[in-house]
């Protein structure tokens, strides 16, 4: 079985998060939801692009494209960075404590696999941030036939905004700079209400035109 999350099958990536193991979890599940999510406002792009019929929306569907491609790439790495940045912090407690030298090896390992569990989530909500950005300019400009796409992608994306959130104040009193934990609070906070605020926003603006 491959050691990255993206290369299992879907049926082995389920067999693993339903098991005992701690990871994956929520941070890697909240990108995998980012990444599916712009991969649909991707295919809701696609699908208007080049058809005559929908020719008056082919330019913003063509600007969002490279925004949402970024963020599909960034998302899906996502995936496995967070669950590699959790296996960090797990290895770090494993280490051994016995020496002065020791305890403080472990414990700037520690912080290393903390604030690397910290920026994987934030990472995560600036992608989807900037996705969910981008389908807010495809809104209205879209092949009405992936109308139900478009929502559910906007969904994903709210879902890997908020997920990713809580991934990054479950981490953040374990910093030990108070300033850095603060810093990381406060743009995860800004990221998950302006995302919230336009996921929303799209949501009822869609419902409205089934």
């Amino acid at each position: 079985m491959s050691d990255k999350l993206i290369d299992l099958t879907v049926t082995d990536y389920l067999d693993v998060l339903k098991s005992d193991a701690p990871a994956p979890g929520g941070g890697s599940v909240s990108a995998l939801a980012g990444a599916e999510g712009a991969g649909l406002l991707m295919m809701a792009a696609d699908l208007t692009i080049g058809k005559e019929k929908y020719k008056d929306f082919e330019e913003a569907c063509k600007a969002a494209k490279p925004v949402l491609a970024e963020a599909v790439d960034i998302l899906t790495k996502g995936i496995d960075r967070d669950t590699e940045a959790f296996n960090m912090v797990m290895a770090a407690f494993g280490m051994p404590k016995e020496t002065d030298e020791e305890k403080a090896a472990r414990k700037a390992a520690i912080q290393a696999g903390t604030i690397a569990s910290t920026e994987a989530p934030l990472a995560n909500m600036r992608a989807a941030v900037t996705a969910l950005e981008a389908a807010e300019k495809m809104n209205g400009s879209f092949n009405p036939n992936c109308l139900s796409d478009f929502g559910v992608g906007v969904l994903n994306l709210k879902l890997c905004v908020q997920g990713a959130h809580m991934n990054v104040m479950i981490n953040t009193p374990g910093i030990k700079d108070e300033e850095t934990a603060a810093k990381y609070n406060a743009e995860a906070a800004e990221l998950a209400a302006h995302g919230a605020e336009i996921a929303d926003r799209l949501y009822e603006d869609t419902m409205k035109k089934f």
